[in-house]
């Protein structure tokens, strides 16, 4: 937060969520103000690209690490790597951060009921950063997303 004006051109990141009944959800956004550049619309599709690549790798068994690996590994081949500094999700409920984790750090594996968001991020200092943000249960068979907001770019 701050006293800056938002620019036509930039990107703005959204993190949000809500309280019900002592649950907590959470969700990031990036949306594009005005008309964006070609690195907007390139990081973004990366960031995009690598969260639906990790959703759907989403499944009973697969540990934290290697959920983690799809993305990052995703976007260090787009060449932004050092650039994804954080993990790639974690567990939301009673706690907006919980376990289980998806990071390189977290070698649990993930079982039907677990909820965990996806959040593939790409920051470039100075210019511009994107995070996109869903919550996903993982099911006896894969996954269910959980969040519902349309993340495709509307950039112009």
């Amino acid at each position: 937060a701050s006293d800056k004006k938002i620019e036509s051109g930039e990107l703005v990141v959204f993190d949000f969520g809500a309280v019900l009944n002592g649950y907590n959800s959470d969700q990031t956004m990036t949306v594009p103000v005005g008309k964006t550049g070609a690195l907007e619309k390139e990081i973004y599709t990366i960031v995009y690209d690598a969260q639906r690549k990790a959703i759907e790798a989403v499944r009973p068994g697969i540990t934290g690490k290697q959920l983690d690996s799809v993305a990052r590994d995703y976007i260090t081949q787009a060449g932004y790597g050092k650039y994804f500094g954080h993990g790639l999700g974690h567990g939301v409920g009673l706690e907006i951060h919980e376990g289980p984790r998806a990071s390189q750090l977290y070698p649990g594996v993930l079982e039907p009921g677990m909820m965990v968001t996806i959040e593939p991020g790409i920051y470039l200092p100075g210019k511009l950063g994107v995070r996109l943000e869903d919550i996903v249960l993982v099911t006896d068979n894969g996954f269910e997303i959980l969040t519902t907001l349309d993340k495709k770019w509307k950039g112009k």
